[in-house]
């Protein structure tokens, strides 16, 4: 069965022709990654709950869905290719998972080595206990560390006397970090940190897009570092370890997320193998479906409403013809490119104890690789008995000329640092590179501007809406939420559409 009982919605073609009930509802999804899904799940669950029909079809240019989503298992190895866990603070993807009845299937982090490395001249230094992304909440690991210079150190805790800023305009990261804590904290630790999550270059990145929370902290108390340390809760999440207790995957990989979608939702509603050139409203349609898809065959699609669950730039392109000025603002979130490369190893091979989840690599320290996860530490099951994975992630906004080079050249670049920092000898087992080109949208500064004018923009468009990583978070339930609220808002047209009298 495709769908769970109770699902009214129908499994008809939604093509030009076909014999749907011109009354139902016909929305169409455009992109299967985890925001489309999610979107499409939802549009199901809603329909289900209001008792509305609806004919569904999500569509997809690629071969598979799930996007940036998928697992790869070889000899014993699981490789999650894209992200490889989400964190739970944000519930919108453990509420999901609840509800498609895969919940039980997470996996938390290891309990051991809960804690992370950074490069420093060539040498592996933990990262400070109790430091959390910008500041510290602890004093003595702080002051004990090598990682910073005395200098460093001062400047930092002198960051309880630095005024808070009174004005409310966009501010940058690097802007952020280094009025209240200098630069030696920004270089040294906050942006290896932050550009392992946004792959992004701090001096363009807008911190109320990307942590809103910490200009909270300095609006409340004039003091980001004061704020981490008062209170219960600041207090209970000061030491590292709580914080990688936060993160999450699935036993077999993230796959499980996207499979289980795609069942429910149902497979035959899922085109693969289906690009769309372009989207347009005409008032024509003889059944009132006023949107039409149009396919690289010249076939068309018509529909009630469509949501496209894809990256902007994809977005613009289908949009460019029926408004430019929607498209143009789509195409002003700019995305960075990555790359995944997955090392396979004996134990015995790696001369470096392995006592953290993995490190990140400051810009300063001209390393090809921005970071790597020691896969088979952070979560159990990854790796065959004696054997350990690696994961290493190169490119991002501020090293995208690593990707220039073929793979021999891309593998050989992160084996470089690998082998020097990991004391590793010998060739690895196996080696699986991924690149993913555009995929990491880029918030910098005036973001939130930038989608409220989109949001406006397509409020023009009765039936059209947009979700994905290019707007309001780049995370997995970032993009849950996105997807999700965009079949509410669909919905909530739809039924407004039919309680409208005729004129």
């Amino acid at each position: 069965m495709d769908r769970p009982p109770g699902f009214i919605s129908s499994d008809k073609s939604s093509g030009s022709g076909g014999s749907v009930d011109p009354a139902t509802a016909r929305i169409i999804v455009i992109g299967a990654g985890i925001t489309g899904l999610s979107a499409a799940h939802r549009l199901l669950e809603l329909a289900d709950e209001h008792r509305q029909p609806i004919d569904l079809t999500l569509l997809e240019a690629s071969a598979r869905p799930g996007g940036v989503i998928h697992t790869i298992r070889r000899d014993g190895f699981v490789l999650d290719i894209g992200p490889d866990n989400f964190v739970t603070d944000k519930p919108w993807a453990v509420q999901l998972s609840r509800r498609l009845g895969i919940n039980d299937q997470l996996q938390s982090t290891n309990h051991a080595h809960r804690s992370a490395l950074v490069v420093r001249r060539g040498r592996l230094l933990p990262i400070p206990a109790g430091f959390l992304l910008m500041a510290p909440t602890r004093i003595a690991p702080f002051v004990f560390s090598p990682l910073f210079s005395w200098r460093g150190k001062l400047r930092m805790a002198a960051e309880r006397f630095i005024p808070a800023r009174r004005d409310i305009d966009d501010e940058s990261l690097a802007g952020f970090v280094t009025r209240r804590l200098g630069r030696e904290a920004l270089d040294r630790l906050v942006q290896p940190l932050i550009g392992g999550i946004y792959g992004a270059d701090p001096q363009s990145l807008s911190l109320r897009a990307t942590m809103p929370r910490f200009l909270e902290m300095e609006a409340r108390n004039g003091s980001i570092i004061k704020s981490m340390r008062l209170g219960a809760k600041q207090r209970a999440t000061a030491h590292t370890a709580a914080r990688y207790s936060l993160f999450v995957t699935f036993r077999d990989g993230m796959q499980t997320l996207v499979d289980a979608l795609v069942e429910r939702i149902g497979h035959s509603r899922v085109r693969l193998g289906t690009p769309v050139t372009r989207i347009n409203r005409t008032t024509t349609d003889a059944n009132g479906k006023p949107w039409q898809i149009h396919m690289p065959d010249g076939s068309v699609l018509r529909a009630d409403g469509v949501i496209l669950a894809c990256p902007t730039h994809c977005a613009a392109v289908m949009l460019k013809g029926s408004d430019g000025q929607l498209a143009r603002q789509l195409e002003g979130v700019p995305y960075s490119s990555s790359a995944i490369v997955y090392f396979g190893y004996r134990r015995d091979q790696i001369g470096h104890p392995l006592d953290a989840f993995g490190f990140v690599a400051p810009h300063l320290e001209r390393r090809h690789i921005m970071a790597c996860s020691f896969s088979s530490v952070k979560y159990a099951g990854r790796a065959p008995e004696g054997h350990t994975l690696l994961r290493a992630f190169l490119g991002g906004a501020l090293q995208p000329h690593v990707l220039d080079g073929d793979d021999a050249e891309v593998i050989a670049a992160a084996r470089h640092d690998l082998d020097e920092l990991l004391h590793i000898s010998g060739k690895p087992i196996f080696v699986s590179l991924h690149r993913w080109h555009k995929a990491m949208a880029q918030y910098r500064v005036g973001h939130l501007d930038r989608i409220a004018q989109i949001r406006d923009r397509v409020a023009r468009h009765p039936g059209l809406d947009v979700a994905g990583n290019g707007f309001e978070g780049v995370g997995i339930p970032d993009c849950v939420r996105d997807g999700e609220r965009a079949a509410e808002r669909m919905m909530t047209g739809i039924a407004a559409k039919r309680c409208t009298p005729p004129a």
